[in-house]
């Protein structure tokens, strides 16, 4: 469990993160999303021991983290800009890594290595950047740590190589337990992966939830009548509109409540068709954030 409370974090004035709370749960992934300068990559930084907070804590199982060596053995970080020692090579960057974490698996880094098809004998410096990410990637995975933090790592990823980062982080859940972070300004990166997501903006929590209880907690139907209807008409039969769009005979409802509910409220409305329609986490996001007065769609899409 990673436990955050009222943290803020100023460098001169500029306030970058202000009274952050939120809990991070074992063994599921954590997506930490927002726009460019909303403070992610500050979060994660306080969250591995890296830079100290100006208030408030960061707990890893109740202990906490900065200047903890004990504690820092069980996190890697992996930061959004690479960094190797000047003129290494793969092979000796696992050789630097296995100096600080006892667990070190060498024999993963080589099968991993093998797997996505890495020279573990070229000079990292002639790495291209998917490249290098895929190497940070496996440097963290063969670490064996309990925590791995993710800073925009499916940022320069080819399709191929981020769904096979996705099976690797899963597969160490299933098998380990470990407990990933991942941070991204991108919500459609997380939407197949992340258990939990919260939304950051201007170095504040504007929402945190699971997904899987904000899917059952929002429905989204589409339906066709043979007349005109306003949102005054939905409500009068109990549906909770939160949004609500109409083309020609098509009406898009997003709803509160089960999805069971709304079928027969819509059914007792008698329309000629039906369908109940999956939401994606970028309708979800988009949707929980006008009703609590922001425009996600300002903020990272």
């Amino acid at each position: 469990m990673i436990e955050i409370c009222n943290v803020s974090k100023k460098f001169d004035d500029i306030k970058a993160l202000d009274n952050i709370t939120l809990n991070i749960r074992p063994e599921s992934i954590f997506g930490l999303v927002g726009s460019n300068g909303a403070g992610k990559s500050t979060l994660m930084r306080i969250i591995s021991g890296i830079i100290k907070p100006d208030c408030g804590s960061i707990l890893l199982e109740e202990h906490p983290v900065y200047e903890n060596t004990a504690i820092k053995q069980k996190i890697f970080y992996i930061s959004d800009e690479q960094y190797f020692i000047k003129n290494s090579t793969p092979l000796e960057m696992m050789e630097f890594y296995s100096f600080f974490y006892k667990n070190f698996s060498k024999d993963r880094f080589r099968k991993l290595m093998n797997d996505f098809d890495l020279d573990p004998s070229r000079k990292t410096d002639t790495f291209s950047k998917g490249m290098k990410k895929q190497l940070s990637v496996i440097l963290g995975l063969c670490s064996m740590t309990d925590y791995i933090l993710c800073d925009e790592t499916f940022d320069g990823l080819d399709p191929v190589a981020r769904q096979a980062v996705k099976s690797l982080l899963r597969e160490d859940i299933k098998s380990r337990g470990i407990t990933p972070v991942i941070a991204s300004h991108n919500l459609r990166e997380l939407e197949d992966i992340c258990d939990h997501v919260g939304l950051l903006h201007k170095g504040g929590v504007l929402l945190s939830k699971d997904i899987i209880e904000m899917k059952l907690e929002l429905q989204k139907l589409q339906c066709v009548f043979n007349k005109d209807l306003e949102k005054s008409d939905f409500e009068e039969k109990g549906i909770e509109i939160l949004k609500l769009d109409r083309r020609a005979s098509l009406y898009t409802v997003v709803s509160k409540g089960s999805s069971k509910d709304l079928v027969s409220r819509i059914e007792s409305m008698k329309p000629l068709f039906y369908e109940v329609l999956p939401l994606s986490l970028e309708e979800i996001f988009i949707t929980e954030t006008e009703v609590a007065g922001y425009d996600i769609k300002s903020i990272i899409l």
